[in-house]
């Protein structure tokens, strides 16, 4: 079962309505032009999500300041929406995705676990669908331009939105990035595997882990 328009619509609507501390950015506000872009381009990706009907969930973290914070797309900084994954056939401004950068964000343009995440799927011909465990961006106080780990009722926030995901797509299999993923997951009583997260080092062992996991077409 894949989603229709009329779902993925109503999913981001849900998404651009909640309600966020001082010290987490809302990307699917209303009133911003800028935000209007990033649904757009979220509507692209659940589209073509939907379209491939994919067997495996990738449940990240949370948007970092130079990924979807900025592109609306989960782990996906400006330079792979724009560049794309053509091993994958996905993303690029010929697929309809427009980059934006808000006000002091224009220097940011690639991230780290972004390019790792997209450059391992590439090699494995795999193309699983990527959500975050809080779909919004946390971030320090007074600092746009910086993470945070996301806090239990932000986690919390973020698992009705992940079970409307598991609910919409009906996966085969389930692969959390990181603690938060993991734990979250394993409250809401999801049975899933576990990779140690891209970032700070953890590159080989996410990228053998993601190996042994994902089959061709995932």
């Amino acid at each position: 079962m894949s989603p229709g328009d009329h779902d993925i619509d109503e999913l981001i609507r849900d998404l651009s309505q909640a309600r966020l501390p001082a010290d987490a950015y809302n990307e699917y506000a209303p009133g911003n032009a800028n935000n209007a872009i990033r649904c757009a381009n979220l509507r692209l990706y659940l589209r073509a999500m939907a379209a491939r009907s994919p067997q495996t969930l990738l449940v990240m973290e949370a948007p970092g300041y130079r990924g979807c914070r900025l592109t609306g797309v989960p782990v996906t900084s400006r330079k792979v929406l724009l560049e794309g994954a053509p091993a994958l056939r996905i993303f690029g401004a010929e697929a309809g995705f427009r980059d934006v950068a808000d006000a002091g964000f224009e220097r940011v343009y690639g991230e780290q676990s972004a390019t790792i995440v997209w450059g391992a799927l590439a090699q494995l011909s795999a193309l699983p669908f990527i959500w975050n465990t809080y779909p919004f961006h946390p971030h320090q106080n007074g600092r746009p331009l910086s993470n945070r780990k996301p806090r239990r009722a932000e986690t919390e926030l973020g698992a009705a939105f992940l079970l409307r995901v598991l609910t919409l797509w009906r996966f085969q299999q389930v692969i959390a990035v990181g603690n938060v993923a993991f734990q979250t997951l394993g409250d809401l009583g999801i049975v899933c595997h576990k990779l140690r997260h891209p970032a700070h080092g953890g590159k080989n062992d996410f990228v053998a882990g993601l190996n042994g996991l994902l089959s061709v077409g995932a």
